[in-house]
């Protein structure tokens, strides 16, 4: 596209920080999953030192968190590596003169995922255990919690995510994006 030029890039979240504060690029595309830090974060640290930063996400995951995460880190756009070449460029153009862009499908998700409640950094802990496999007791060894709390956490977990136990939490959890196996 001749109105359009890479001015850098990079394949690592810290150093994604360091060259924005150096190039301050119009547009920015970040991945979601970089080494270092990731996209979301990336991109929140970017949105609050440059409130102007124009930010689209271009990934290939494409769960409802990682599409809420994003957004509400601050991105304008959030694309999949699929989306062709012509879309991605007008999107550039639009984000460029201050339009958030959305695709349909994307939007959609966003709108489930703004109706499910939010998790709490604790119940987050819990939910990283149990889709290790933690009993109970293990998990409260962890987090240095007792065994009832815990217990309390996941019954919270299991209203939140609409199911009746562990395995359907984990399933759901790792379905919507809101953990991610390592």
């Amino acid at each position: 596209e001749p109105d359009l030029a890479v001015v850098a890039e990079t394949g690592d979240g810290r150093e994604a920080l360091e060259i924005y504060r150096e190039k301050k690029p119009d547009v920015v595309l970040m991945d979601l999953r970089l080494p270092g830090i990731g996209g979301a974060e990336a991109t929140l640290t970017i949105c609050k030192e440059f409130p102007d930063a124009r930010i689209i996400i271009l990934t290939t995951f494409d769960t409802d968190e990682d599409i809420y995460r994003a957004i509400q880190s601050g991105a304008k756009s959030y694309l999949l590596k699929d989306t062709p070449n012509t879309e991605l460029a007008n999107t550039i153009r639009s984000v460029h003169v201050g339009e958030q862009i959305l695709p349909p499908k994307i939007a959609n998700r966003l709108a489930i995922r703004q109706k499910r409640a939010e998790l709490s950094e604790r119940e987050m802990e819990v939910l990283q255990l149990l889709i290790k496999g933690r009993s109970n007791k293990e998990i409260g060894l962890s987090l240095f919690i007792s065994e009832d709390t815990v217990k309390v956490h996941l019954k919270n977990l299991f209203s939140k995510l609409k199911v009746h136990d562990r395995t359907e939490a984990a399933i759901s959890a790792i379905r919507h994006g809101i953990v991610h196996l390592e």
